[in-house]
């Protein structure tokens, strides 16, 4: 065996040495470096394994009673499509609550597979479900199973938000998000909420929130940058098959050139079309979804996150590209700072593109492709469509890496 395919294969076969050895190379987050070790440790474990809804309705009855819900009745279990990385379940739930008042909820359960092509944090997303209320338009979150106690793996539960996340006579964007044409009455209709709600979650007051999960990263200093290219790298050297030079390359200018952090925000981490809810007969936006990679940091990351040509599409005549099919690419900055008040940096903003490309990269070529080649998960088909994107955002990549090394 080369020293290369054995390099490889501790992506499957992980020693303590190994992960002991990234852990302290590329230090990030405290909760994501246990999230990251408890994926390496499980790595070796069985492979997914769907569990009958008469299971699942066990686990969420043990939740319940351990969290004191009594007199409740359990109906209506169904699976809900979507959602690559967390399998989703829906039910509806009539109890007495606390007060003694009769309640009704729809509700969802959303769970880990044994492991995803996103290693996240449930705690995290229940933390910004419950500070988000009243803010944008987000599910209200019930109950968290943090360490997998009541189900297999760590879930949370929150209401179901009705809504759909593209127009239901839509032919693009098979892939949520990718592409989507929301037509332009309703494309006119949804933009303003859209950068609305972005300016909202980044002036947002994190300071008036005591967060778990969350470190805030150092003002004028580059740990922000550090911990964001750490995790990406670590991803990558933990997950990936095969070598890949432009890799090597792109980290080397990504670790040469880290900016400094003018100012500590929120951050949703996946701020895009697909991720949102909207009513169609009204235009408004219902519910703001996957909050699982949110962080405390930069800006500028959901920025550049946000303007990936992936997400977006040219209109009818070919005229002007759509960001998230839904503002005028040469609009939006002038959009976000009227809105937010908060400037736009072009050399952060570039950075950010470069790491962003390195990402989906890591998560798309190694990530997914080692989960489904282990059967870890629910969603082996996708995860081996979505390899599809390494090439294109391999193209990206280079593009914005020439001129720079």
């Amino acid at each position: 065996m080369s020293s290369a395919q054995a390099r490889f294969d501790l992506g499957s076969h992980p020693t303590p040495g190994f992960i002991e050895t990234l852990r302290k190379r590329l230090p990030v987050e405290p909760e994501i470096d246990q999230l990251l070790t408890r994926k390496m440790q499980r790595r070796e474990g069985p492979p997914y394994r769907r569990l009958p809804l008469r299971d699942l309705q066990a686990c969420v009855e043990r939740m319940l009673e351990a969290v004191g819900v009594r007199g409740h009745s359990l109906t209506n279990l169904r699976w809900f499509t979507g959602g690559v990385s967390k399998i989703q379940l829906g039910f509806d739930l009539a109890w007495r609550d606390e007060t003694g008042a009769d309640r009704f909820e729809r509700m969802v359960v959303r769970m880990d597979p044994n492991e995803g092509s996103n290693t996240t944090s449930r705690l995290r997303e229940y933390e910004l479900l419950n500070a988000f209320q009243g803010v944008v338009p987000a599910p209200r979150p019930f109950w968290l199973d943090r360490d997998g106690s009541w189900f297999p793996e760590p879930a949370l539960i929150y209401e179901f938000v009705p809504g759909v996340s593209k127009p239901s006579a839509a032919t693009t964007g098979q892939v949520t998000g990718m592409g989507t044409n929301f037509g332009p009455a309703l494309r006119e209709r949804l933009a303003d909420q859209f950068m609305e709600q972005l300016a909202r979650i980044h002036t947002f007051d994190h300071r008036a929130h005591a967060f778990e999960s969350m470190a805030a990263p150092a003002l004028g200093t580059t740990q922000n940058a550090e911990w964001q290219l750490n995790r990406a790298i670590r991803i990558w050297e933990e997950d990936r098959c095969e070598d890949l030079p432009l890799m090597d390359v792109a980290a080397a200018w990504l670790r040469a050139n880290m900016p400094t952090l003018d100012a500590v925000g929120m951050v949703h981490g996946d701020y895009r079309s697909g991720n949102f809810l909207f009513d169609e007969a009204t235009a408004t936006i219902t519910g703001w979804l996957d909050w699982e990679r949110g962080h405390l940091g930069d800006r500028h990351r959901d920025l550049a996150w946000t303007t990936h040509p992936s997400f977006g599409h040219y209109s009818e005549d070919g005229k002007t590209y759509y960001i998230c099919g839904l503002v005028p690419k040469d609009e939006f900055y002038d959009r976000y700072t009227e809105k937010s008040g908060l400037s736009v940096d072009r050399d952060r903003l570039e950075y950010f593109r470069i790491l962003n490309c390195f990402q989906i990269i890591a998560s798309v070529a190694a990530t997914a492709t080692r989960v489904a080649s282990l059967g870890k998960s629910h969603q082996d088909v996708l995860l081996t469509r979505v390899k599809g994107m390494e090439a294109v955002t391999g193209a990206e990549l280079v593009r914005l890496l020439k001129g720079k090394i």
